[in-house]
C-alpha cells in the first residue's frame, strides 16, 4: 500500500472514533417518566424535558419559588411535560428573564430520585412568537385601494 493510503485509512479512522464519541455523549428528549427509570437504572447521563410551567386556574404559576435575598442561585418551579407528567424542577441559578413569558421551557439535567425533584443545570426558553402578538390582533385589516 502507498504512504498515502495509509495515511487515508488513519484519517478516516480517527473521524469514525470521533463521530462515534460524539453521539455516545449526545443528550436525547424524554418526559419525566423516562427521565425517573433512567435515574433507576443509574444511569448519570443528562437529558432534555420539553413542557411548560404549570398555571392555575387564575393564570398564575404553581410551585414556583424564588428568593434572591435567601439564595439567588436557588430556583424551583413545576413543570408539566410533553407527556402531562408534572414534576418539581431544581435550578441551581438564578431565575432566567422572561421565563414568566416564554411558551415552552426545555430543560437539561437528571432525576434526583432522593429529592424527587429534576435537577436542571440549564434551562432553554421558546419565547412567543412575534406573529402570536396580540398587538397583530387587534390591527384594523389594511383596506384594498381600487386603481380606477
Amino acid at each position: 500500500m502507498k504512504k498515502s493510503h495509509i495515511i487515508a485509512l488513519g484519517v478516516i479512522a480517527i473521524a469514525v472514533a470521533i463521530i462515534i464519541s460524539t453521539v455516545g455523549d449526545a443528550s436525547t428528549y424524554v418526559g419525566f417518566g423516562e427521565a425517573e427509570q433512567v435515574a433507576k437504572e443509574g444511569s448519570t447521563k443528562s437529558m432534555h424535558v420539553v413542557g411548560t410551567l404549570k398555571k392555575d386556574a387564575s393564570g398564575g404559576f404553581v410551585g414556583m419559588v424564588y428568593e434572591p435575598s435567601i439564595d439567588p442561585n436557588r430556583f424551583e418551579f413545576v413543570m408539566i411535560d410533553s407527556l402531562n407528567f408534572e414534576s418539581k424542577v431544581v435550578y441551581n441559578q438564578p431565575k432566567p428573564a422572561d421565563l414568566d413569558k416564554s411558551e415552552k421551557v426545555v430543560v437539561v439535567g437528571k432525576m434526583d430520585l432522593e429529592n424527587k425533584c429534576f435537577k436542571a443545570e440549564q434551562i432553554l426558553l421558546k419565547c412567543p412568537s412575534k406573529y402570536n402578538n396580540n398587538k397583530l390582533e387587534t390591527e384594523e385589516p389594511k383596506k384594498a385601494v381600487s386603481m380606477n
